[in-house]
């Protein structure tokens, strides 16, 4: 009878992040800042619609108490978590800033093309490695603000917030 008082008291509770279940084998779990990752789990396969809502609302709880804008501490006390709270998650994608990491590359590329500035020369510049230019320029390589900043300067730039 309590326990039946505290899941319904857990059950009401309301989180930023919201997880929905894609297919048998994947979550989609939407994190506070709207970054999506994909769980690889078995809360899909569940008969019982009730343990699917508790499952899922379980993986919500735990993204939001373990959100960070660190995504690799964050990753990993959702791993150390799920397991406290006896969650299978056999895997967590990276996230879906790709896009974002894609969209500046490209942009940094544009600039030094425009300037008719070769990579290599743009990466001495900025005191970085030129291999790693060029993954940034790829979307493939995440960087701080310091190396943006770096990089931005060499091109005669500043980093700014701007509206979308």
């Amino acid at each position: 009878m309590i326990m039946n008082k505290e899941l319904k008291k857990f059950m009401s509770m309301e989180f930023k992040t919201q997880a929905e279940v894609l297919d048998s084998k994947i979550v989609k779990v939407t994190a506070p800042d709207g970054e999506v990752f994909q769980v690889l789990c078995q809360i899909g396969k569940y008969i019982s619609e009730e343990t699917r809502k508790y499952e899922l609302h379980l993986v919500e709880a735990i993204f939001d108490k373990n959100y960070s804008p660190d995504k690799e501490l964050m990753i990993n006390n959702i791993w150390r978590d799920a397991m406290l709270n006896g969650i299978s998650f056999l895997g967590i994608s990276s996230g879906d800033r790709q896009g974002e990491r894609t969209r500046i590359g490209n942009r940094i590329r544009q600039i030094r093309e425009e300037r008719g500035i070769e990579a290599r020369d743009l990466a001495k510049l900025a005191g970085i490695d030129a291999a790693n230019l060029s993954r940034i320029e790829n979307g493939k390589y995440s960087v701080g603000i310091d190396i943006l900043s770096k990089i931005a300067t060499s091109l005669g730039k500043k980093l700014d917030l701007v509206d979308i």
